[in-house]
């Protein structure tokens, strides 16, 4: 491997070294945590689909070595998280992974048919400029409303019986 192929590999398995959970409660400290949380569950009592939310700062300095990419990380978390196993297979992940600033959207396959992906993208991308003029809380709660709209669009519910909640509704930061 040439030097010029391995200091990016390098920069990029240190800022993930440096970074913990303290980063992730940095970015989204208690109170913001808390009023998220508020959100999914106002939103999750309008739709039958579950969102949950992830923070990492970095990722393992070995995957991050190995070029694990976002995405895939946020399909690990998807997994993981149990979002992938909902009644109606509408499980949506918001992933933001700090080290890289990346953000990453995962909708299970029921949302599939009715939300294209480069729409899940774009929401992405918009959640991605506002992390970088430093407004994590205010991006996140821009990208859950919009699932919100989107959830409750294909996936209202129509009767007023309560509902399990089939995952947790606060922030998981890593």
């Amino acid at each position: 491997m040439t030097l010029t192929a391995l200091l990016p590999r390098l920069a990029r398995a240190w800022r993930h070294f440096w970074l913990d959970e303290r980063d992730s409660s940095r970015a989204l400290p208690p109170a913001a945590a808390a009023r998220l949380t508020g959100l999914v569950q106002a939103s999750e009592a309008r739709h039958r689909g579950q969102i949950r939310l992830c923070v990492e700062a970095g990722l393992p300095v070995a995957a991050a070595w190995g070029g694990v990419a976002p995405r895939q990380r946020a399909l690990e978390c998807f997994g993981q998280l149990g979002v992938w196993d909902t009644e109606d297979n509408v499980g949506v992940l918001i992933y933001v992974l700090l080290a890289d600033r990346a953000v990453e959207i995962v909708a299970d396959r029921g949302l599939r048919q009715h939300v294209p992906e480069a729409r899940w993208q774009t929401l992405a991308q918009g959640l991605s400029q506002a992390f970088a003029r430093g407004q994590v809380e205010a991006g996140l709660t821009t990208a859950l409303t919009e699932v919100d709209r989107l959830l409750c669009a294909g996936f209202a519910r129509t009767d007023e019986s309560p509902r399990p909640n089939e995952l947790p509704d606060a922030p998981v930061l890593r």
